[in-house]
């Protein structure tokens, strides 16, 4: 007896202590979940593309020997800016001097003779009136000055190409621009049967940057152009923000000077150039980049801000709406670009539309939630948020 008191003392005592914490169980599930939200407004909304490329120079000349000859001496600063016309290299000039004196030797040779040929013809001018020669000698003695005078102008452009050919000797800059490394050094026989590279001069300010787009994005825009749902913008109002290894921007704008009307059919893309200022020289030829190129206009656009985004299992991208009865419901939308870290909504949402900014992880579909009326502007009480 004294056992079975024991047991139905226990199974009281249990007993109460469980209905005591069944109310606090209950009133800590009953509380809604506080969250931030935003409204969403429809205005106009800048389209961009990241596309991919490599930097390029606008102007870019290889310096080359353009006479066969000795490297006397190189007279520039490898790495150093140089101005078009500004002397690079020396070529040994004798042989070429020597080719230039023969050649004008050969036209005081054919001036001479084309000097008396004129005046025989002059002689034999006045003979022809008294009939003291034949016509056929008259005609003979004008022939001969006609080819003396074109001896003359053939070794007048031989002393021309000689005299060409020494000038050649002094190499110069054939643009304005940076000089990288010399390829010759002295004592190099250069021009040898064969046009021999010196150095190499490219323009490095601005630059280009030769970017590609597929042909199906393009056909995507301008399906979208045609049904009016974008604006496109001019080319010369088109902007271009090139980002750098890190992911940051370029500081300095850029602007599309074109896009090629030609597909590479190997690749089935189109080539686009746009072009920076490079004032600094931190744009380098050759640099693999990525451009974001802003060329539409949507004028009924809506973003959402990066963490009001959710992702299922499929990868799918999806949002936390709240309706007029603050009941959370799951929606599937299409993004697109991000612009100033938020994403463009193509397709799942309109305007009106109340989306979970904050308390994302505690809150669940079907769900009541309580919205927090913090007076600190919404950014503000985001941070404070994610601080606690």
């Amino acid at each position: 007896m004294f056992r079975a008191l024991r047991f139905a003392s226990g199974a009281l005592m249990l007993a109460i202590a469980v209905g005591g914490c069944t109310p606090a169980s209950d009133t800590q599930e009953s509380a809604p979940v506080k969250v931030i939200t935003e409204t969403l407004e429809a205005g106009p909304l800048s389209i961009s593309s990241e596309l991919s490329g490599r930097i390029a120079p606008p102007r870019m000349a290889q310096v080359n020997a353009r006479v066969a000859g000795v490297v006397l001496r190189s007279v520039f600063e490898q790495g150093s800016e140089v101005q078009q016309g500004d002397v690079l290299f020396h070529i040994d000039p004798a042989p070429l001097q020597a080719d230039l004196d023969s050649a004008l030797a050969g036209l005081k040779k054919a001036q001479a003779g084309a000097m008396r040929t004129h005046r025989q013809e002059q002689r034999y001018r006045q003979l022809i009136s008294g009939d003291a020669i034949s016509a056929q000698e008259y005609d003979n003695a004008r022939a001969a000055t006609r080819q003396a005078e074109a001896d003359v102008a053939a070794n007048r452009a031989v002393a021309e190409r000689a005299r060409l050919n020494l000038s050649y000797a002094t190499v110069t800059a054939p643009i304005s621009g940076r000089i990288g490394r010399a390829l010759v050094t002295e004592g190099t026989l250069v021009g040898q049967n064969e046009s021999t590279p010196m150095a190499l001069i490219q323009q490095l300010d601005p630059v280009h940057v030769d970017l590609t787009q597929s042909t199906r994005e393009l056909n995507e825009l301008r399906r979208t152009f045609r049904s009016g749902q974008l604006q496109q913008l001019a080319t010369d109002q088109a902007k271009a923000t090139l980002l750098q290894d890190d992911g940051s921007a370029y500081p300095l704008p850029g602007k599309l000077l074109f896009s090629d009307i030609t597909v590479d059919p190997g690749t089935g893309q189109i080539l686009l150039r746009s072009e920076f200022p490079n004032p600094d020289l931190d744009l380098l030829p050759g640099s693999f980049v990525r451009v974001r190129l802003e060329h539409a206009i949507d004028q009924q656009g809506i973003s959402v801000p990066q963490r009001s985004i959710l992702r299922n299992s499929a990868g799918l991208a999806q949002v936390l709406l709240v309706d007029d009865e603050l009941r959370v419901s799951l929606k599937t939308v299409q993004l697109g670009p991000v612009i100033n870290n938020r994403w463009v909504v193509t397709d799942g949402l309109k305007s009106g539309d109340r989306i979970v900014v904050e308390g994302i992880q505690h809150a669940r579909p079907g769900e009541i939630v309580a919205l927090d009326n913090s007076p600190l502007p919404l950014d503000q009480a985001i941070g404070q948020s994610a601080g606690h």
